[in-house]
């Protein structure tokens, strides 16, 4: 199940990008009040996070997914530890479709050690769901029974 706590516009596109590429790291603690006011709290001790690409964190200084998981987890008072990381590059989503989106991510993380059955993966933007997919495809993969995925903001199409 995927839940979000903001649709994005074009005021949450700005915070976001701020937040991104702009090195708004304030931001992330900003968007985990929001998060746990409008998600209930998931009941499972553990989050992990989508895992960064290197090339993108090194440019912004830091990873909003992980950032955001930190601070989701001090809020709903819970663990955070990584658990995927990228077996390979992938291109930016941005601009491409649904189908392109999917392929794109398809195989593109590994487990980087057994998690536990109830898994909740935190993002920072849902759009079609591809590379929420391609990380609760591995997790599944790994032995996660149950996967959610709660994300800052998710596209409505």
């Amino acid at each position: 199940m995927a839940r979000s706590a903001v649709l994005y516009s074009a005021v949450v596109r700005s915070v976001i990008n701020a937040w991104k590429e702009r090195g708004g790291r304030a931001l992330a603690r900003a968007a985990a009040r929001i998060v746990a006011d409008e998600v209930p709290h998931p009941g499972v001790v553990t989050l992990t996070w989508v895992p960064p690409d290197l090339d993108r964190t090194l440019r912004r200084g830091h990873h909003p997914a992980r950032d955001l998981t930190h601070a989701l987890a001090e809020r709903w008072d819970v663990d955070a530890q990584p658990m995927l990381s990228r077996g390979r590059g992938v291109p930016r989503q941005a601009g491409l479709d649904a189908t392109a989106r999917r392929r794109n991510a398809r195989g593109a993380f590994t487990v980087a050690h057994v998690p536990i059955t109830r898994v909740v993966l935190i993002d920072d933007v849902f759009t079609t769901g591809a590379t929420a997919g391609s990380c609760a495809h591995a997790l599944h993969e790994a032995g996660a029974k149950h996967i959610d995925v709660v994300t800052f903001a998710r596209t409505v199409r």
